[in-house]
């Protein structure tokens, strides 16, 4: 795991005590990276992108900064930091750079328990995605939901509905999807 892992246990350790924007905005600028640098998937630029606008209001006008910094991080910038996210559904284990957050998340969607099938339904999936859009897929799956069916095949379903999408719609909806992962990741750690 990555340094963003690190971050992230110094950010719980911190929200287990109470953190509120105040605290935020008083951290000094390493504190404040090392906190909420792995908000957004080993890409703690966005983080110190975000330096600068403090103080924030509120958790929301934190949130809006830091999405906002990565609209206007060009496209270059915007493509490395979803290529930085990890395919989903790979058996645990295969892929040595996937944080503690991510792993969290996927646990939760039952991807770290998929059977021989959906694993290579998965594959077939991941596979075809990145080679129409040169990027992982990448979906907030702790907002996956729909009735009666398993996060998991929502996933794979909202999978195949994607890649009938161009290049530009797709990054621009791998961009949404990673604002919301950033946002949950923060309120994690932000109470206030």
């Amino acid at each position: 795991m990555g340094d963003d892992a690190a971050g992230y246990r110094a950010a719980l350790a911190v929200c287990a005590s109470g953190m509120k924007i105040s605290d935020v905005n008083a951290l000094s600028a390493e504190a404040f990276v090392a906190r909420f640098g792995g908000l957004y998937e080993h890409s703690p630029w966005v983080a110190e992108g975000a330096l600068k606008a403090r103080p924030f209001a509120d958790v929301d006008a934190m949130l809006s900064v830091f999405a906002q910094g990565v609209r206007s991080a060009g496209a270059e910038a915007q493509l490395a930091l979803v290529r930085a996210h990890p395919e989903l559904g790979h058996r645990a284990g295969i892929d040595p750079d996937l944080t503690e957050h991510s792993a969290s998340e996927q646990a939760s969607a039952g991807l770290d328990r998929l059977t021989p099938a959906e694993y290579e339904r998965f594959r077939r999936l991941n596979d075809a995605y990145r080679a129409r859009f040169s990027m992982p897929f990448v979906i907030c799956v702790r907002k996956v939901a729909a009735p009666g069916k398993a996060a998991k095949t929502v996933i794979m379903d909202e999978m195949e509905r994607r890649l009938a999408g161009t290049p530009e719609q797709e990054l621009t909806e791998a961009l949404t999807q990673i604002d919301a992962i950033a946002g949950l990741r923060l309120k994690d750690l932000v109470t206030a």
